[in-house]
């Protein structure tokens, strides 16, 4: 029995600790605008066996399990609070970028990894494919610590992106692994894609996904109606059993080909929305779950890696992180965003803060069960992607916002709304004839219309808070919106 009681005792106590020693750094570090997944990332290296901490780690499997379940968990919670307005707001440039933009940033750091780790391009678009998503887990936590409230259309659109590219990345690296194992096979035998094939694999992931994420998300929210309160009243026992709702639901998609994160993240959009009263509750004690899983699954990640074997490929490795910072991202996210009327600072911010996590990671795992020759050098590259982007984006998204324009003052905050709004609110039902008349500003071209309908036809795209226009010296900002509808106007003259 103590012998028992020892092995379970030291495990326990090691495990404990890290995440107490993570959570306690990762609160002073946030005081100077670190991460905390960041923290979480470098204490597992720091105690792995190239650290002081010493501990052999080299489980793939376990990390990869561990690393599926959390990940589902953080989309279940970014999706029960995601509102169905702010859904619709993001949806569309969400879904281009979760499926060209993966493709253009998989390919131009694809490119990149031929040239600079000297790959054949199987393996040179497998790395592009396993860095080229952004990463719920990084996002959802990156703009809740941030401190800044973004304008909806940016903030959605980032939230909802990286809820929706994973089906798309898992796709490509599978697909991509497939074809690099094949061309190992036969090096003399160029590895071709059967079209038909492709596009069958990708409904199913899709399909799926989609499928089983709304129906189990109406089913759930319906059940939780009629459970009734009574014991069931406490928030903790609703989250549970949403919790292993989602992870259920998370496993049936994934064992019948479908994308297991589309459907949990479908599910959460829709269980927070149809029952939002019930969910509400349980809000707190998911996002315990949510961080307890990002603790766990980025001290395991950090406890996988050597860092003497990655600075074997740290100088290319950190050329691929720049490429896709500073080209693959940037250019994906402007021909998604730029025919849908996003303006410069918006796409400039939203290329920025196309944060990598856990995913890539999660993914370079991928090709290691496999057997693919190079393997190890596709996890040291994921590694050194994350952190630079953990690092350098993450650690700006809150002074890039403000620089940029994209964040909306606090609604208590009265002197920094004037500063945006300018001094005067008004009615968005007021005739423009009337407006221009008394404030002196030049007559548009139809002059019956009303305030609303003149800043809608000239914003050209569905308004949100924060939106503006120029009419002669005044700047015109939608201050406040009913449904999709402009209710109020501010000025700001001169």
């Amino acid at each position: 029995m103590a012998l028992s009681l020892d092995f379970l005792a030291l495990p326990l106590m090691v495990a404990a600790s890290l995440v107490f020693i993570s959570v306690l750094a990762g609160v002073l570090s946030t005081r100077k605008g670190f991460s905390f997944l960041l923290v979480f990332l470098l204490v597992g290296t720091l105690a792995g066996e190239d650290g002081p901490g010493g501990l052999v780690f080299d489980d793939f499997g376990l990390a990869f399990w561990v690393g599926n379940v959390a990940l589902a968990v953080i989309l279940l919670d970014g999706g029960l609070r995601t509102d169905f307005t702010t859904f619709r707001t993001g949806l569309r440039p969400s879904l281009l970028l979760a499926t060209l933009g993966v493709l253009v940033c998989t390919a131009i750091t694809g490119a990149a990894a031929h040239w600079l780790l000297d790959l054949n391009w199987p393996l040179a678009l497998l790395v592009g494919a396993i860095v080229g998503s952004t990463d719920a887990a990084a996002v959802f936590s990156m703009l809740k610590s941030s401190g800044v409230r973004l304008n909806e259309r940016v903030a959605a659109t980032l939230e909802i992106e990286s809820g929706m590219n994973d089906p798309m990345a898992v796709y490509l690296t599978l697909t991509f692994i497939g074809v690099a194992l094949a061309a190992a096979a036969a090096p003399g035998v160029a590895g071709g894609l059967d079209a038909v094939e492709v596009l069958r694999s990708l409904l199913q992931q899709f399909g799926w996904g989609a499928a089983l994420g709304l129906c189990s998300g109406f089913a759930l929210a319906e059940l939780l109606k009629r459970l009734g309160r009574g014991a069931y009243g406490s928030g903790g026992i609703r989250a549970l059993l949403v919790v292993s709702g989602g992870l259920a639901v998370f496993g049936a998609t994934t064992w019948l080909g479908g994308s297991g994160f589309l459907a949990v993240y479908a599910m959460g959009v829709v269980t927070g929305n149809q029952a939002r009263r019930q969910v509400r509750a349980a809000l707190s004690a998911m996002d315990g779950y949510a961080w307890l899983s990002q603790a766990g699954m980025f001290l395991l990640l950090g406890l996988l890696v050597t860092p003497s074997a990655l600075l074997r490929t740290l100088w290319p490795a950190l050329g691929v992180s720049l490429v896709l910072m500073l080209v693959a991202r940037p250019l994906s996210v402007w021909l998604c965003l730029a025919p849908l009327r996003f303006n410069v600072r918006e796409m400039t911010f939203i290329s920025w803060v196309g944060l990598r996590g856990a995913v890539p990671i999660v993914l370079a795992v991928f090709p290691l069960m496999a057997g693919v020759p190079g393997a190890p050098t596709f996890f040291n590259v994921a590694f050194v992607v994350v952190l630079t982007s953990l690092l350098l984006q993450g650690s700006t998204i809150a002074w890039s916002a403000t620089r940029l324009g994209v964040t909306l003052p606090d609604p208590k905050d009265a002197a920094q709304a004037r500063l945006v709004y300018g001094d005067f609110v008004i009615d968005a039902a007021t005739p423009m004839d009337q407006l221009c008349g008394f404030y002196g500003l030049p007559m548009p071209t139809d002059p019956s219309q009303t305030l609303g309908q003149w800043l809608n036809d000239e914003l050209n795209r569905p308004p949100v808070v924060g939106d503006s226009a120029m009419l002669g010296a005044a700047e015109l900002s939608v201050r406040q919106m009913d449904g999709a509808q402009i209710a109020q106007v501010g000025i700001k003259l001169g």
